[in-house]
């Protein structure tokens, strides 16, 4: 953020000679338009809630005026009078009313000469430089100024010169003085100014008294410069509340004690308007910490404490907050979603999972999914309890997450899902005991290879394949023998065929040759499908028996079989 304070310069008389100007770079209407697009923002955003079309929309249109204006020029500078904004000396927006509506009154009145928009603000800063014009309309006697709050934005696409307002005598600001005044650093190269710079007048560099008799030495020098940059890193929230939370543990007065506590109120709430998901987490941290330790605390002290996490995990709030974090622009870190969601009450993850499926920003969702699984880690019992629930969108995600875990305590819960008359829930609830992977999950699974889906028969087929469940076996080459399998669809076969052939050993050679090279009446072949998925499983196997058994079928006739039978014979994995 760079930013000018300037006082005491006079202004020569509108309409001067200073303001004859050559003609435009490009036609003054790209910016008016701009400027009522930006206007129409404002208002939306004073008007609508930020997920609701119309403001939406407003934003998507004001962004899209940036675009024409970029194609000529890399920033765009306004000047600023009490009734009017003046681009390139020519007025782009002219109100002469000076209420609070007025965009022009309200960058002038808080001191306000000049505003610059940088290339790439409008997706960088836009929706924060317009929630700062709208807190502004709204304030009242007493509130943070508009220079207060775009100090506290760092804004870094917007800068901006000013006049102190509180400054005994001071005259406007001539636009035509701006040229000739100088800027103030970058706050970070006043932390660490280069030793060949010249510094701008107020600037107090260190390089000025490294000559003088008792100067510090260079290692208090750097510890100075450490301490500065530590200073201006921390986070002046969670100082707050450390500050808050601090006087809570020291004084006893019932009366003080309920005071912090109803400000604490009020400053999580303006935390979560704010987005500032971080200082939310350390916020309800310290509180917890604080409503264990505070010496003399009542119990209605402590209740009172701790019932802003209560509030915030109570399903309807923490919903909103959800909502707000899929909807908002900025985007946020996966430590600040993790922190926060470590401090809810365990009953908040209901809520969590029944949100999870209507995400629809996907970076958002996998943060939400990573922060998900580590409090239902954290709270097995829970987690075990959901799969049960009622609510199937919070059923169906604790079952995916019980499988995600590898959790072997949710295997009876989850079997207990496999009796759902609902083909979907039982598919789910199959998938999660092949990740599970533990032997009882693998002998709930034994049943399923007749379920009445499609789907959940070739998900147990798989399971048993690949985790070579070998009390299945008997059930397998049931299905094979008796021809259960001959009338299921070719995925189906070989996802029972190659079970077979992972577990069956040299044991099943027999039967997989008489499928794959055996003949029928009159010397008639089997069905392709299922020699073919003979063939598959027949390599699975692996052994010289098996392999001789494939050579023989080598030349087939039918393509099918004769491509399984070259897969089969490769090295590797069949």
């Amino acid at each position: 953020m760079y930013f000018a304070r300037v006082t005491g310069h006079a202004a020569p008389p509108r309409g001067s000679a200073s303001d004859a100007l050559d003609e435009a770079p490009f036609p003054p209407a790209l910016v008016e338009e701009l400027l009522r697009a930006f206007g129409r923002a404002v208002r939306a955003h004073q008007l609508y809630l930020h997920n609701n079309p119309t403001y939406l929309k407003s934003l998507e249109v004001a962004r899209a005026a940036f675009a024409p204006i970029w194609e000529h020029t890399g920033e765009l500078t306004l000047e600023v009078s009490d009734t009017q904004l003046r681009w390139a000396g020519r007025v782009v927006l002219n109100e002469p009313d000076k209420t609070t509506d007025a965009l022009p009154w309200v960058l002038y009145k808080d001191g306000i000469r000049e505003l610059r928009f940088l290339k790439e603000v409008e997706v960088q800063e836009f929706v924060g430089f317009i929630d700062v014009i709208s807190r502004v309309r709204k304030a009242v006697h007493g509130e943070d100024d508009l220079l207060t709050l775009m100090w506290e934005r760092e804004f870094n696409f917007i800068r901006y010169r000013y006049v102190d307002m509180t400054v005994d005598g001071a005259e406007p600001l001539d636009p035509s003085d701006l040229s000739r005044m100088e800027r103030l650093v970058d706050p970070t190269q006043v932390r660490q100014p280069a030793t060949e710079e010249v510094m701008p007048p107020g600037v107090v560099s260190l390089d000025d008294f490294n000559t003088t008799l008792y100067f510090l030495e260079e290692k208090e020098v750097e510890y100075l410069r450490t301490a500065i940059q530590q200073e201006y890193a921390s986070e002046l929230r969670t100082n707050v509340v450390g500050a808050l939370l601090d006087t809570y543990e020291q004084q006893v007065d019932p009366t003080v004690r309920e005071e912090i506590a109803g400000v604490l109120d009020i400053l999580l709430v303006n935390l979560l308007t704010t987005g500032q998901l971080g200082a939310v987490a350390a916020l309800l941290h310290e509180v917890m910490v604080t409503a264990e330790r505070a010496r003399a605390i009542e119990e209605g002290q402590r209740a009172r404490l701790l019932l802003l996490a209560d509030r915030l995990s109570e399903p309807e709030a923490l919903t909103q907050l959800l909502q707000a974090i899929d909807e908002r622009v900025e985007s946020v870190g996966q430590q600040e979603l993790n922190d926060l969601f470590e401090q809810l009450r365990v009953q908040a993850l209901g809520t969590i999972f029944q949100w999870l499926g209507r995400v629809q920003n996907p970076r958002v969702r996998a943060q939400m999914e990573t922060a998900a699984a580590r409090l239902a880690a954290a709270n097995t019992n829970e987690l075990i309890r959901l799969i049960g629930s009622s609510e199937r969108e919070i059923s169906l995600e604790a079952v995916r997450r019980a499988g995600a875990m590898r959790a072997p305590a949710a295997v009876p819960a989850l079997g207990r899902l496999l009796q759902s008359p609902e083909a979907e829930v039982r598919l789910v609830a199959v998938q999660a005991l092949a990740e599970v992977g533990s032997p009882g999950s693998l002998q709930a699974l034994e049943r399923t290879l007749d379920d009445p889906s499609r789907d959940v028969r070739v998900a147990s087929a798989r399971a048993f394949g690949a985790r070579t469940h070998r009390p299945a076996l008997n059930r397998l080459e049931a299905l094979i023998k008796e021809q259960k399998i001959n009338t299921a669809d070719l995925t189906e076969k070989m996802a029972v065929f190659e079970a077979y052939g992972a577990m069956c050993g040299d044991a099943g050679i027999s039967m997989l040759d008489g499928i794959l090279n055996g003949r029928g009446l009159f010397g008639k072949r089997g069905d392709p499908e299922l020699r073919a998925c003979a063939a598959m499983a027949l390599g699975r196997i692996a052994s010289e028996p098996a392999r001789a058994a494939l050579l023989k079928a080598g030349t087939d006739k039918e393509v099918l079989v004769r491509n399984a039978v070259n897969r089969a014979l490769r090295p590797g994995p069949a």
